[in-house]
């Protein structure tokens, strides 16, 4: 049951919407997508145990060895965690094979792909309705036998409602009374617009009024979270997301941000922990080597970020420039970005937060800098910030206390990198060397090694690493290197410039080790 809520000019009982997330299955058809056994079962984990879906599908039966084994990683995860009926694998009409795949991998719910459409049913199958909803019928009776758990997905549902709604309906009244638990329809080629989405959905709860319907969009014409609503708004109560969007061709609806839509836009009730949202995108970003768009809605890395100095101004009015997503409520928080259009407002905010207090003229020179910075595409970083006040008021900068004196990397063909590298830290100076997968890796397990033979301390974690090349194909070019940093609860975005790639990360690492030191 739901609680009362007021939307619009009426109230209504608000739902609460079940969250099935596909980002192992229909995520993984991503171009160039492949989780390894062990990435699905840590994706799996965080969704179920901190973002708390309701549902995850893992995978698509008799795909390969690899899949068999990670589908059995997580099903036994999940029984032995009380969660078993919470792991669905997508299984085929192929008689028995889909079924007892899965259910040797310990899985206990098949999701039926049925063909939702006349075109799909008649030209890729090439059978008549009849004959293809006797074939369901008879993998669903031995689900049974088994003791597992059916849902069925009407592949192809969307153009089946446009272009053979008849079909719909009598495939639908062939399954009425199987053993189903819920009724999957996908906008399989993302082709709906929300009106087309509440029409459809509310003809199929008219007409099956008892049903448990879920909704599957795809985001081909950049309308899978609208549609996601508007099937919530007409009745449906489950949702299909994926994490980050990941799927095929334009990929699929947003965790993220179809939990935003329905509770604030809806009042919709989720089991969503928003607070971790964050967090599991930065997993799957990780693990799926496609990186999220610096502007996607709640989880790009800019979106909590006020760039005009007006907006960092109004902040400090009583939030003029704050909606309900508020970068707290997904464990994040408001930063403000240092360029061209910061304007004194944005600097004041930086500066605060650096403990850095400057006479308002003070603040005006370092504004005027920051702008000539902007002007020259130069990305300028809040741990930047000190030098420039310091070069600009003409104080002295302190001297460095992580120091590098010397280093020598070389490379081979059919040989690691080798590395070998003399610094100074406080004073003393320390030596190593290391191979490494790359120039750069070869010269960081060097220093790593430092830090942790010589000095027993623990080296700061290299959360990510971005390269800015200018276009044009210069072999001279300047080549900007930012490095993001964890050292414990800190976050430090640190950049290197030169001509050399392996020579900008060095500057970034060493700018990083010198903010740690002081």
């Amino acid at each position: 049951m739901g609680t009362a809520q007021q939307v619009g000019s009426y109230r209504h009982i608000a739902p609460t919407i079940e969250i099935l997330d596909c980002t192992l299955r229909d995520g993984e058809q991503t171009s160039g997508v492949s989780f390894m056994p062990h990435e699905k079962l840590m994706i799996a984990r965080m969704l179920l145990q901190d973002i708390k879906v309701d549902r995850v599908e893992v995978a698509s039966a008799r795909v390969s060895e690899g899949e068999r084994d990670a589908v059995k990683m997580i099903c036994n995860y999940a029984d032995r965690t009380g969660g078993i009926e919470k792991i669905e694998v997508l299984g085929f009409v192929d008689g028995n094979k889909s079924v007892d795949w899965i259910h040797d991998c310990g899985g206990r719910v098949i999701n039926l792909l049925a063909k939702g459409s006349r075109k799909h049913c008649e030209q890729q199958l090439h059978k008549s309705i009849d004959e293809h909803a006797d074939d369901i019928l008879r993998v669903l009776d031995y689900v049974d036998k088994l003791g597992m758990q059916a849902n069925i997905y009407l592949e192809d549902w969307s153009n089946g409602m446009k272009d053979s709604i008849d079909y719909v309906y009598q495939l639908m009244d062939r399954l009425n009374q199987a053993p189903i638990r819920r009724f999957m329809l996908p906008d399989t080629l993302g082709i709906l617009n929300p009106l087309q989405c509440v029409e459809y959905m509310r003809k199929m709860l008219k007409r099956y009024p008892n049903k448990h319907f879920d909704f599957h969009a795809h985001n081909d014409y950049d309308l899978a979270v609208s549609n996601s609503l508007a099937a919530v708004l007409s009745g449906c109560r489950g949702l299909h997301v994926t994490v980050n969007g990941l799927g095929e061709r334009c990929g699929n609806a947003p965790l993220a941000s179809v939990q935003v839509i329905l509770k604030d836009q809806f009042h919709a009730n989720t089991n969503i922990d928003e607070s971790r949202l964050n967090d599991v995108s930065r997993l799957v970003e990780s693990y799926s080597g496609i990186a999220i768009a610096s502007n996607q809605p709640i989880v790009g890395e800019n979106v909590f970020t006020q760039v005009a100095g007006v907006h960092a101004d109004g902040d400090n009015k009583d939030n003029l420039y704050c909606n309900d997503l508020v970068p707290e409520r997904f464990g994040r928080k408001r930063e403000y970005a240092l360029g061209k259009n910061s304007g004194k407002a944005n600097i004041a905010k930086n500066l605060e937060e650096l403990g850095l207090e400057l006479t308002p003229e003070q603040t005006k020179k370092v504004t005027q800098r920051i702008t000539e910075l902007g002007d020259k595409k130069e990305l300028v970083t809040q741990e930047d910030l000190p030098f420039i006040v310091s070069d600009v008021l003409k104080h002295d900068v302190p001297e460095d206390k992580v120091k590098l004196l010397s280093y020598m990397v070389c490379t081979s063909y059919g040989l690691k990198p080798l590395a070998s590298i003399k610094v100074e830290i406080n004073g003393r100076q320390y030596e190593a060397d290391s191979t490494g997968d790359g120039q750069y890796d070869a010269f960081m397990r060097a220093l790593r090694k430092i830090y942790r033979e010589n000095l027993n301390r623990t080296f700061p974690l290299l959360a990510n690493y971005a390269v800015t090349i200018p276009p044009g194909g210069r072999t001279d070019a300047l080549v900007q290197t930012v490095i993001t940093w964890r050292s414990d609860d800190r976050v430090l975005k640190t950049k290197g410039l030169d001509a050399d790639q392996t020579e900008a990360a060095i500057k970034a690492t060493f700018k990083m080790l010198n903010i740690i030191e002081e």
